[in-house]
Order: structure tokens, then C-alpha cells, then sequence
């Protein structure tokens, strides 16, 4: 019995494979008595206490040991290293085990990867592209992207601003639907499957190491693809907003968050850190699980196979995205200068260039600050992405300072004049655009999963929302608390 004993504390008794052995030690150490008891419970397959446990162990270590491998974007002469965090989940299988008593929950024994045929497609040569041209597109694609994506926020922003509404953070379903499709593009192999070349050859089960060095070639050089640059960094990252975010933390500290309707209830300094903590976890959690989740409907969707086409994306696509992305970039400005409401009454009545003109004229400029920023910085540090906590420290402070002027009285508050609601719709579009734009939840969360060490992982989240609250309170609060905060004119 000694020896039963001491080899059971060798086991993980969390493994299923152990439940018998760990009933049986149950029983052993309260007597022969309990067997019949212990071995009732064994059969009646307690499935509720016999979940695995959410993290596997030896992953954990191996995942502790691997390597981070150099960025293979660098190869193509663009080290994107915003878009080059790797892929939300293992690609190993998309079913689990069932329970059973053989088998360890922890420790999955994949099956071979399911291996999709090759397409077969005709041998014409792919159109030659300089890389002038690759960056030419790829900032298009950003500009253009980053329109979008701040109209998408604002839009659903204001959607899920309703009276009764359960989460009053608008900008907390933005980051979700951000997130799931990072999660979704970061995960998928087959919009740009064609990208990668002709690969005609058949993959077998047996063949691993043929499928080894095709998955990697397809994720360097999807990476490398502009329209992938302008989905990701431009419509995801501009989608979502880490200063947004770190703003309602900080409103939610002060009680002053928006509401439907009504007033605010006053309470004390208990309450406001709980409201702040229940706005820190609701976003991060929301737009972690929504990442897993993206990447999961692309696991499901692997089988239909749907492919943006080659010869299409690079000879129609992109020219027309550059010719597109100014364009619209131009025509904001002038939107700006001449709004289409100016003669419908006295300018104090004008409301296109608060809602959205301004924020769309300064989202290009976030968005590329964010894109070369990341090339730049974020290899530097590789288990601290020094590029995407920059620009979210930084959009986060403009933000702050922003508010602040919307919220004294002459500049963005007070009286309802001409220049004070200019200025005042100038602020906002700087904070729904530009540091919009330049701030990203989707990149923050896609690299928090990604980190090699999960230390490093919580490092770098908590410097972030603590580094960036700190910022606000200085900021924000040196206003807050002094003289309060006036509504503002184009509030």
C-alpha cells in the first residue's frame, strides 16, 4: 500500500487517467470500508468533476521553452511586426477527446492534420510587383481600411447606445467584433491561399513535413500580402480603440460615464474602483474570448475553401483600393471644409463634421502612425512589444488632453458660438480618429495570447492599462477634480 501511495503522488491528479488510482487512495486512507463506496462513485462517471482543468501543463512548458523564431515578413524588405503575432489557437484539430477513463483530458493525442487538396490551377506567371509598389498598396490599403474601420466603430458605437442597454461602453462591442476578426484573418489559411504560389502537389497524412513547411511559407508570406496588412493593422486595428477603452475606465473611476438617459447617481470611492475594475475586466476578458472565438470560425469554415483570387487582388484590386483610398481621403477633407448641411441653417446647426467628417479626415494619419511605429519598435523588445504599447500610451494621452479642452468652458463648452463648436467637433474627430486609430485593442489582445511566457503576457498587460491610467488620472483628473467638467457644445 506504501508503494501505491507514493507512486500516486508522482501523478497529476487532475488527469482522468488517475481517477481510479486517486479513488483508490481515497479509499486505502479511510479504510477497506470505502472501496465499495469509492468504486460506486468511480462507475456512476462523476463527468462534472472530472473536467480537465483549463490550462495543460507540459504545454505550458513547452510553450515556456520554444524560441520565438525571427519575424519572416523581414525577408519580403516590410517587418510588419504589429500583424505578425502568431495564430490565437494551436492548429492541431479542431475536436477534443471525449472523457473516458484511458484518456488523459490534459494531454490530447492529436490526430495527423487534416491536410486540404491542393487547388489545381494553371501555371501563368504571377505578375511582377516592385516593392515601391507592395508599399504603395499596403498604405492604401491602410488609409482606406482605416476609413472604414472608425466608420464601422462610430456606427456601432451608436447602435449599442440605447436606454435599458447592459454595457453603457459603446466602444466595448467595437473591440469584440475588432477582436473576432483578428482572431478570424489571424487564423485563417484559405482567403489568401493563392498568394503563396502554385502548390499543386497532393499532402498525405504521412507527408508532415512537406504540410510543415507549406503552413510556413503560407504564414510569411500572407503577412507580407497588403491587402492582410490593410484587414488586420488597418480595419481591425482601427475598429477597435485602447484609448476609447482606457477613457470609459477612467470615466467609470470618476462616475462620469455616459447614460442613455437619466442622471448620474452619485456613490463613493468603493463603488467607482469597483465600476473601474468591472470595465477592465468585462473589455479584456470580451475581446480575449472574442479572439479565440474568430479563430475558431476560421478552424470551421476551413472546408469551404473560400479564396480571394490572385490575378484578381493584384491586378484590380489593388490599383483601384490606391486610387479608392485617396480619394476618399480627399474627399473628407473637403467635406471638412464645406460640409453639405452648411446651408441648412445658421452654422451653429451644422453636425456632419462632429458625427464623423473630422474623424475620418484624422484616422489615416493614426493608422500609419500606429503601422510604422509597430515596424519599427515592436521588434526591439520581443517579449514586450515596445511599438503597440507606444502608440496606445501616446493615442491614450492625446486622448486625455482632447477631452480636457472639449470639457472647459470657451474652447469646447460654454457658450454655443461658431468657433467654439468648430473647435469642439475638431476635438472630437481628433479622439474618434486619430486616436482612434492610433490606439488598437485587437493587436494588444492578438500579442497578449501570443507572448511566448505568460509572465510576459500579464507584464505587458498590466503596464499597459496601468501605465495609461496613470496617465488619465493625471490628465483628466487634474480637471475632474479641480473645476469639474462642462458639457460641450457638440456633446
Amino acid at each position: 500500500m506504501g508503494d501505491n501511495q507514493n507512486g500516486s503522488l508522482h501523478r497529476n491528479p487532475w488527469r482522468r487517467e488517475d481517477t481510479e488510482d486517486n479513488v483508490l487512495e481515497i479509499a486505502q486512507s479511510h479504510g477497506q470500508g470505502a472501496a465499495p463506496e469509492a468504486r460506486a462513485a468511480d462507475e456512476a462517471h462523476l463527468s462534472e468533476v472530472a473536467a480537465p482543468p483549463p490550462i495543460d501543463r507540459d504545454e505550458e512548458r513547452e510553450k515556456e521553452k520554444t524560441i520565438v523564431p525571427p519575424n519572416p515578413a523581414q525577408e519580403q524588405g516590410i517587418p510588419l511586426s504589429e500583424i505578425a503575432a502568431p495564430p490565437p489557437v494551436p492548429r492541431q484539430s479542431s475536436r477534443r477527446r471525449p472523457w473516458d477513463h484511458q484518456v488523459s483530458p490534459t494531454r490530447e493525442s492529436p490526430p495527423p492534420p487534416e491536410l486540404e487538396q491542393a487547388e489545381k490551377r494553371s501555371s501563368v506567371a504571377a505578375p511582377s510587383v516592385s516593392k515601391r509598389a507592395t508599399q504603395l498598396y499596403a498604405i492604401s490599403y491602410l488609409v482606406f481600411f482605416a476609413i472604414l474601420g472608425t466608420l464601422a466603430r462610430l456606427g456601432l458605437q451608436a447602435l449599442t447606445f440605447y436606454p435599458g442597454a447592459p454595457v453603457v461602453t459603446g466602444v466595448l462591442w467595437a473591440n469584440v467584433a475588432g477582436c473576432i476578426l483578428m482572431g478570424f484573418f489571424g487564423e485563417d489559411r484559405n482567403l489568401f491561399r493563392e498568394e503563396w504560389g502554385d502548390n499543386s502537389n497532393p499532402r498525405t497524412e504521412e507527408d508532415e513535413a512537406a504540410f510543415a513547411e507549406w503552413a510556413k511559407k503560407h504564414k510569411s508570406v500572407k503577412k507580407t500580402i497588403p491587402l492582410y496588412i490593410g484587414l488586420t493593422t488597418g480595419f481591425c486595428g482601427s475598429f477597435t480603440s485602447f484609448s476609447s477603452f482606457m477613457r470609459d475606465v477612467f470615466l467609470a473611476l470618476s462616475n462620469d460615464l455616459s447614460v442613455p438617459e437619466g442622471g448620474h447617481v452619485s456613490r463613493d470611492g468603493g463603488y467607482s474602483f469597483m465600476a473601474l475594475v468591472a470595465v477592465i475586466l468585462i473589455t479584456v476578458a470580451l475581446s480575449l474570448s472574442s479572439l479565440i472565438f474568430g479563430a475558431h470560425c476560421a478552424l470551421a469554415l476551413d472546408s469551404l475553401s473560400l479564396t480571394i483570387p490572385f490575378r484578381f487582388t493584384r491586378r484590380v484590386l489593388d490599383p483601384l483600393v490606391v486610387l479608392l483610398a485617396w480619394s476618399c481621403w480627399l474627399g473628407a477633407i473637403f467635406m471638412a471644409i464645406w460640409p453639405p448641411d452648411r446651408h441648412d441653417g445658421p452654422p451653429t446647426h451644422e453636425h456632419w463634421r462632429g458625427r464623423a467628417v473630422f474623424a475620418i479626415v484624422f484616422a489615416p494619419l493614426g493608422c500609419l502612425l500606429r503601422f510604422y511605429a509597430s515596424l519599427h519598435l515592436n521588434a526591439r523588445i520581443p517579449a514586450f512589444p515596445l511599438g503597440t504599447f507606444a502608440v496606445n500610451i501616446f493615442g491614450t494621452i492625446i486622448e486625455g488632453m482632447c477631452y480636457d479642452l472639449q470639457h472647459v468652458s470657451g474652447i469646447g463648452a460654454g457658450s454655443l458660438t461658431t468657433s467654439v463648436l468648430t473647435s469642439c467637433q475638431v476635438l472630437q474627430g481628433v479622439m474618434d480618429g486619430f486616436c482612434g486609430c492610433t490606439t488598437t485593442v485587437s493587436t494588444w489582445v492578438a500579442e497578449l495570447n501570443g507572448l511566448g511566457r505568460r509572465r510576459h503576457a500579464y507584464f505587458y498587460g498590466l503596464m499597459s492599462v496601468g501605465v495609461a491610467l496613470g496617465f488619465l488620472v493625471v490628465i483628466m483628473g487634474s480637471l475632474r477634480w479641480t473645476v469639474g467638467f462642462k458639457d460641450p457644445v457638440c456633446g
